[in-house]
């Protein structure tokens, strides 16, 4: 019989939080475990002593942070669905229990047609936790297959697919990087300097207002202004300058000058052009360009 057939769902659910956090964020530690589900002392040690029962090639103690270790040869007790990690991780989720979500017939979400790879998400997770560089492996539509070097700290979803910013050190940049484009992930030899830090990207710390009103163009903008809850036909939208293109893109927001897109696309429009002076790609911006 399995060991796992032994235990209650309770326990299970501690378990999982542990291989959850080993694998995510790389370590784990009683007072963790305590936090998290409110147990004892002694209980907390006795679900270390079962998971290593489970899986004892997962995990090592180092005494120096009284915590639990990721080892090399970790395998995952439990699997993790890629679209319930991710959203749980941004979340703040953490119990490590993913299970496949089984469709409603009367309440249909969007298709998902990207599916990150979960060993890809938990080595930038890790890397992202422990402010530590990788080499990797990428594929990009301009250049192909290339070794790159970078150093993540955020993953994001621009709404149609993850990414990961980080700081590109081939070409001395903070950009982002498409998480299902890379290939091979491992950790990179040197440790990030200060300059290659989420402090020192200035387009992920600049917060911009997005000024949104129903397309010019539009017989009915009441319809619009109902959709996104608008005051006087008008709503406003923070957002990081790193994230406001993917924003404006993914809701197809008309930002060229005397919004002149016409064909029926955009149904919302930027008020406030002079924000754009503030974004890095206008190339996704519907109409950037057009000033």
């Amino acid at each position: 019989m399995n060991l796992m057939d032994n235990l209650s769902h309770a326990q299970k659910q501690r378990l999982a939080f542990i291989d959850f956090s080993l694998q995510y964020f790389g370590q784990v530690s009683r007072q963790d475990l305590i936090k998290k589900f409110a147990t004892g002392l002694a209980a907390a040690t006795r679900d270390f002593a079962s998971y290593r029962a489970l899986a004892p090639d997962n995990m090592s103690l180092v005494h120096q942070t009284k915590s639990y270790h990721r080892k090399p040869e970790f395998t995952a007790l439990f699997r993790h669905e890629p679209e319930g990690i991710l959203h749980g991780l941004a979340k703040g989720f953490g119990d490590g229990l993913s299970h496949p979500i089984s469709p409603s017939e009367i309440c249909l979400d969007a298709v998902q047609l990207i599916h990150p790879d979960t060993e890809i998400i938990a080595a930038l997770m890790r890397a992202i936790q422990n402010k530590q560089a990788l080499k990797i492996k990428y594929v990009s539509v301009s250049s192909g297959e290339k070794d790159r070097e970078i150093v993540p700290h955020a993953l994001v979803n621009n709404g149609q697919r993850w990414h990961v910013r980080a700081f590109d050190r081939d070409h001395q940049v903070f950009t982002d990087f498409v998480v299902t484009r890379i290939k091979l992930i491992s950790g990179a030899e040197s440790v990030p300097s200060f300059n290659e830090t989420q402090a020192k990207d200035i387009q992920w710390d600049k917060v911009l207002t997005l000024k949104l009103i129903p397309h010019p163009s539009l017989k009915h903008p009441e319809a619009i202004a109902l959709d996104y809850q608008m005051i006087d036909n008008k709503t406003e939208v923070q957002s990081r300058a790193a994230l406001a293109g993917y924003l404006l893109r993914q809701w197809s927001v008309d930002c060229s000058a005397k919004h002149q897109i016409s064909t029926g696309v955009c149904q919302l429009a930027l008020s406030n052009l002079d924000v754009l002076k503030e974004i890095d790609q206008l190339a996704i911006v519907p109409g950037g360009r057009s000033r």
